[in-house]
């Protein structure tokens, strides 16, 4: 489905429609319209109340069944449309105003043009968050949908068109493959800035699709972890493991693995099979993972038991859980649905992680000790850790918080320093 200057129209029109872009897209820009941060605030925040009315519960529902989305997490979700965080957010980010700079120049913020959004498919609503973040900082937005897009970011941007009728202009979707990269080329060509989700592939294609005078703005996959002391509480564990089923470590900030303080392997193994009941005791109070996945990953462990000859892995598994007590101190994807690693990776070796700073986002730090904490998570931050939680937390939703070290909104602006003009001089 494409959405194009608030009309919905059916897929068959996307190469007359995208041939007709060049002219429209600009519209703002001719008109010398500006879009309120306020304006969109109260869009969404209107739609949101509408949401929480259950009128889009035919298509929100399976959205939150698919993600294992509980209803304290939809509410902490969709209080971030609210318009007391909408406001928090741009209060934040934005830091608006103008402001008089040597006494002879105006500063201020500007959007940065138009955004290409090449959102990702791991969460059903991103795309359309992605599109209300290139608004709030006042920017033309052209959206290309994920494969296997299920409509709700269409259905949710087209009603809030409905809603405030002056964000037509801003908002176009449609439904490229990313096959068809002329097509996708063309379109970043129209744009100031390309914003893309997804792997380093998904970067690496849009550094190669848009021309050098583009910004890229990447919001890549991301590896999350826990590092934990061996005498870490029972408490926080469950915390920890409860967070993984939740997710089902879907998320970039999802736990894959427990790095464990220590270079010991009999405590490597017992912290390992002390998670392992409390993994199981999580999962007990859990909804189930997808039945298909549980499958899949039957077979990798059956793999990962034929090959630990020459890995020297161990794993411990009881119905839809498993723990790998691995040799290796790389930071690796999990097998995902409540499969965890754990390796060992004494504190004084921290820094080798330093390596992976592209794709470090959220460590947990499971200690007793508060000095301690602070010591690792002062480490983490500085070999590139941008989030550092409790156990629980990981994957938490807070107003404000930034994405992935940086903020959106000022990803998505300018600023412009104008001098003052003299005053006229009467004759």
């Amino acid at each position: 489905m494409i959405l194009y200057r608030g009309k919905l129209y059916d897929n068959s029109r996307q190469s007359e429609l995208i041939a007709s872009l060049r002219d429209d897209l600009y519209a703002p820009l001719r008109c010398g319209g500006t879009l309120s941060p306020q304006t969109v605030i109260n869009a969404c925040d209107r739609l949101m109340r509408r949401v929480l009315d259950g009128e889009f519960d035919s298509v929100i529902k399976p959205f939150l069944n698919a993600f294992n989305v509980s209803e304290a997490q939809f509410n902490d979700m969709t209080a971030l449309f609210s318009k007391e965080g909408l406001e928090y957010k741009c209060a934040v980010e934005l830091c608006d105003g103008e402001k008089v700079i040597d006494g002879r120049i105006i500063r201020k913020r500007y959007p940065l043009g138009a955004l290409l959004h090449i959102a990702a498919g791991n969460v059903d609503a991103l795309p359309a968050y992605s599109v209300i973040e290139g608004l709030l900082s006042g920017n033309i937005n052209v959206l290309k949908l994920p494969m296997g897009d299920s409509g709700l970011s269409v259905l949710l941007l087209y009603e809030l068109i409905k809603e405030e009728p002056a964000l037509s202009d801003y908002i176009y979707v449609f439904d490229v493959p990313s096959t068809e990269t002329a097509t996708l080329k063309a379109l970043a060509d129209l744009c100031d800035g390309v914003v893309v989700w997804g792997g380093d592939a998904a970067v690496k294609a849009a550094r190669t699709m848009a021309d050098v005078d583009t910004k890229i703005i990447a919001w890549g996959h991301k590896l999350s972890f826990a590092y934990a002391e061996p005498d870490a509480s029972d408490a926080e564990l469950y915390a920890l493991a409860k967070s993984i089923c939740d997710t089902n470590q879907l998320l970039c900030s999802s736990c894959q693995g427990i790095f464990v303080d220590t270079d010991s392997k009999e405590t490597q193994r017992a912290f390992a099979r002390r998670f392992f009941e409390i993994l199981k005791a999580a999962n007990e109070n859990s909804r189930p993972a997808d039945y298909g996945m549980r499958a899949k990953n039957a077979i990798n462990l059956y793999n990962e038991r034929l090959e630990r000859h020459a890995t020297g892995s161990e794993i411990l598994k009881e119905g839809a859980v498993s723990v790998i007590i691995a040799e290796d101190e790389t930071l690796s994807l999990s097998y995902l649905y409540r499969n965890v690693w754990v390796k060992r990776l004494p504190r004084e070796r921290l820094y080798t992680l330093k390596k992976y700073k592209g794709c470090l986002q959220t460590a947990a730090v499971l200690t007793r000790d508060r000095e301690t904490r602070e010591e690792i998570a002062r480490t983490l931050a500085l070999i590139g850790v941008v989030r550092i939680t409790s156990g629980g937390n990981m994957s938490r939703t807070v107003r404000g918080e930034a994405h992935d070290g940086t903020y959106a909104l000022r990803e998505y602006s300018r600023i412009v320093e104008t001098e003052l003009f003299p005053p006229s001089k009467s004759s």
